[in-house]
């Protein structure tokens, strides 16, 4: 599949090849939105679990898998899974992280009933998936909180440093506001990202800080964390802080216009 350019507007408005989310054939119970950067040598691992946790556990799922302009051979080994009926990969230009979740969040919210994000490190095991879908009647929201996290200082200070953007601009404080484990209501979400730009680098944070602001039914549920065994982090050093403080103002200017609607649609 050629790369397909980016709307700058709006993430919603993306038409892919194989997903019609304006007029999808079916509701899912669940989209898995996954984004992919040179993974070659776990993500047809990381597939593999994941497919076979959410057949195990009987749901209705579709799993959206973004190619995020990869370098390496995770085009080709993503290939191998392009034919599955409940899977869909996505080959796009590199456009970072968290445009590739944005993406991914505006086909999944018109797909399922639940949209569950994770990245394709092998850093958190589908093992622990249940433990969220099995309370998800009774919240809004269900966030994996990372234990066990080994980070050197330099992460440890931009994760301190993005808890407490988040408690300053919208009011409360989370665990861990960014975390790539977080289950989430369609509609919810839905309301959320047509209000962040599709070039945002860390939505994650942002919708934490929304759901925490509108006091949603949130659930923070342990899920332990492993160190990366392939592969290298792709943010390092003098990266790394000018990606956070771009974060910073990002979330700064989103403020206002989430602040305007705390308590979006979506709860059931």
């Amino acid at each position: 599949m050629e790369p397909m350019p980016l709307d700058h507007e709006s993430p919603t408005a993306i038409p892919l090849e194989g997903i019609d989310a304006t007029h999808p054939a079916h509701r899912y119970q669940l989209a898995l939105v996954m984004p992919v950067y040179n993974e070659e040598a776990c993500i047809a691992q990381v597939v593999t679990d994941w497919r076979a946790e959410l057949d195990g556990l009987g749901i209705d799922y579709l799993m959206i898998l973004l190619n995020d302009g990869s370098k390496d051979q995770s085009a080709e080994v993503l290939a191998r899974f392009a034919e599955e009926p409940r899977i869909r990969v996505i080959g796009k230009a590199n456009s970072g992280h968290g445009p590739t979740i944005l993406m991914g969040y505006g086909l999944a919210i018109d797909l399922a009933d639940w949209v569950f994000q994770t990245d394709s490190d092998n850093e958190m095991s589908p093992a622990h998936f249940a433990q969220l879908w099995q309370r998800r009647d009774a919240f809004d929201v269900l966030f994996g909180i990372r234990q066990q996290r080994l980070q050197g200082p330099d992460r440890r200070l931009i994760s301190m440093a993005s808890r407490w953007t988040v408690r300053l601009l919208f009011g409360k404080g989370l665990a861990d506001v960014n975390t790539p484990y977080r289950l989430m209501r369609a509609p919810l979400l839905a309301e959320i990202v047509a209000q962040i730009p599709s070039d945002t680098f860390a939505p994650n944070v942002i919708i934490s800080g929304t759901l925490a602001a509108a006091d949603r039914r949130i659930c923070n549920v342990a899920v332990p964390h492993e160190n990366r065994k392939t592969g290298r982090a792709s943010l390092a050093n003098l990266r790394l802080w000018k990606a956070a403080c771009k974060s910073f103002i990002q979330t700064l200017r989103c403020r206002p216009k989430l602040a305007a609607d705390r308590r979006p649609d979506g709860r059931s």
